[in-house]
């Protein structure tokens, strides 16, 4: 892509004015939180150094300390050229801080964000000055199980399959200069019946700016190729257009529409430019993939045609950097060993990733299932944040091509009497209901595993270690299993009381997760395999019994990697195969299953 920046943290909204600010900060614990009455701000303590995006609980960030504490802070100097303040805007941005963080700059408060999986940023040109700068952040967290957490324990030991928390900055911090009348987001929705892009734009300017000389103009080029080029007036701070994408014409060969797949991942670049009076006042490169996903009885269609999704569930761990990936060339990694593997795509498991991991799989052509981190207590205060997170979660990944669906809960997590609370139902239709509001394309997943209220998408996990066994409850109980009886464990339905099944597609979304760790300790489902051919066996007959169901168009294997106490990943912490990735392929790409047919 032409906008491509190596280690850029935008890739959808790329801007040249900018500075990296990961690195080593002077880092302090709070545990008696001081800091705020004691003016940390002023004069910091300096106990420590830390390498962010590196939590203090990961060996990257220099620290390796895994107990938890409540109160941290972090401080550094940044130069900042004061003649470059004179027509621009200095911000800050935050990919991830986890969970309420605070910003002073030169010992003056900046503001505050809630909320530990997406970005924020503040707007702090009043407090810059011209040379070095102080900037001083604050995070508080805690072990309150009522927040959005994912896979972070929240006792003092890891349990199960939750794993070390993670506390602070884990994700990039960087800076940008933004001019004063400027982009502020771009909504991109592609259709193919019009053979448009549809644009919708919001702009920061003074007051009294927007008139008919404030012009925004959309380029879209495909291989350095223009397709198209318009300019609209900005006559507010919201602006709505459509682009036509029309043929490309090269040496006198017509070309159609390029399509997003993941056999061919085409994407078109787009910049976007303000101008007044002929003048660029700012300019954003982007791009997009024309692509359309939508449902049709059971099955899900991907540009019009049958999608059978060969998914494997990916959490996101690293070794000695837990949720935060240790550089860019390891997102890249992820994704081109789940292609080796034979999968079409992933379920980014509670974790909102790194965002130039959606980007690598917009290249790649790596469809992939949003997750909300999940919280655990269900309270008014819980709903108010995970709405809000989860709200700010869609927006900001809305525009990538490789995200065809989402899925705001997991196994009744944060829900767990949904089977039969009516306001834990009511609950997850409204988030099903304000999901398809800002997004009415992509199915919602409102439960995946079971229990499911209103709900695009019918998911089922089932971790049954004999395919055998799989594949015949399925044939046999398949419509009882969707009436909303129990199945396989006989605690949980398919279906919450009161809802019924309405022929949506099916898709086993959790299986296998054979456990397989060379003689260490760990877990996994079932009974432990202790060779390399039982392991390919197990997952043969389980794999296969699942692509021979009739009715199901898609399913997700447990898991891509180990994930610290938990050893039921294909590969290692350290990335390495522990089967020859060509024996998982096969079984993967081997043609099997029946026609597709109805209940």
């Amino acid at each position: 892509m032409k906008c491509y920046k190596q280690d850029y943290p935008r890739p959808q909204f790329v801007r040249n004015n900018w500075y990296n600010l990961n690195g080593v900060w002077d880092f302090a614990f709070d545990d008696c939180n001081q800091g705020e009455k004691e003016q940390w701000y002023m004069n910091f303590p300096g106990q420590m150094e830390i390498i962010v995006p590196f939590t203090f609980e990961t060996e990257k960030s220099g620290i390796g300390d895994e107990q938890h504490h409540d109160n941290i802070w972090y401080q550094r100097a940044v130069y900042v050229n004061g003649k470059q303040l004179k027509s621009n805007k200095y911000v800050i941005h935050f990919e991830g801080s986890d969970f309420k963080t605070k910003l002073w700059v030169n010992g003056q408060y900046a503001g505050v964000h809630i909320g530990g999986y997406t970005r924020f940023s503040f707007d702090v040109t009043t407090l810059i000055k011209d040379g070095e700068n102080i900037f001083t952040v604050k995070v508080e967290d805690s072990f309150d199980h009522q927040y959005p957490r994912g896979k972070q324990r929240w006792a003092e030991e890891s349990f199960q399959c939750w794993y070390v928390q993670t506390t602070g900055i884990w994700k990039t911090v960087w800076s940008e200069l933004v001019p004063e009348i400027s982009i502020l987001n771009v909504k991109m929705t592609p259709s193919l019946l019009t053979g448009c892009l549809d644009v919708a734009l919001d702009l920061i300017a003074p007051k009294g700016s927007f008139s008919d000389n404030l012009m925004i103009e959309a380029e879209v080029t495909f291989e350095d190729r223009l397709i198209n080029k318009i300019s609209v007036a900005a006559m507010s701070g919201h602006v709505n257009f459509s682009i036509e994408i029309s043929t490309i014409q090269d040496n006198g060969f017509e070309w159609g529409i390029r399509t997003w797949s993941p056999e061919t991942p085409e994407l078109y670049d787009i910049c976007f430019r303000v101008i007044k009076n002929e003048n660029t006042l700012d300019e954003v490169g982007s791009y997009f993939g024309m692509r359309e996903i939508e449902i049709d009885g059971q099955n899900i269609l991907l540009n019009g045609k049958p999608l059978y999704q060969k998914l494997i569930l990916d959490q996101g761990y690293w070794k000695d950097s837990h949720l935060t990936p240790p550089d860019e060339e390891a997102l890249i990694k992820d994704i081109e060993r789940i292609s080796e593997l034979g999968y079409n795509g992933l379920r980014k498991h509670q974790k909102i990733e790194d965002e130039r991991f959606l980007y690598w799989c917009d290249v790649k052509g790596m469809l992939v299932w949003g997750e909300a981190p999940a919280a655990y207590r269900f309270t008014d205060e819980s709903q108010s944040e995970f709405t809000k997170e989860w709200l700010e979660m869609v927006r900001q990944n809305y525009n990538h091509p490789c995200v065809i669906v989402w899925t705001p809960f997991n196994e009744s997590w944060g829900i767990s009497g949904v089977k039969s609370r009516k306001d834990m139902q009511h609950f997850t239709e409204a988030i099903y209901h304000l999901t398809k509001g800002i997004d009415p394309f992509r199915p919602v997943i409102t439960n995946d595993g079971w229990e499911h209220t209103v709900s695009d998408i019918i998911t089922l996990h089932d971790y049954e270690e004999d395919g055998e066994t799989l594949g015949m409850r399925y044939l046999d109980f398949m419509e009882q299993i969707l009436k909303g009886k129990v199945y396989h464990n006989k605690e949980r339905a398919a279906l919450a009381d009161g809802y019924v099944y309405h022929g949506q597609p099916v898709i086993i979304s959790e299986f296998g997760g054979i456990a397989f760790d060379n003689g260490e300790s760990g877990w996994g489902y079932g009974n432990k395999v202790k060779s390399q051919e039982e392991f390919i066996r197990r997952f043969d007959k389980i794999t296969t019994a699942i692509k021979n169901l009739p009715f199901v168009c898609g399913y997700c294997y447990t898991q891509l990697t180990d994930v610290q106490q938990e050893v039921n990943g294909l590969l290692d912490m350290k990335w390495n195969y522990k089967v020859k990735p060509e024996q998982i392929q096969e079984i993967n790409e081997r043609m099997a299953g029946y026609r597709r047919c109805t209940i």
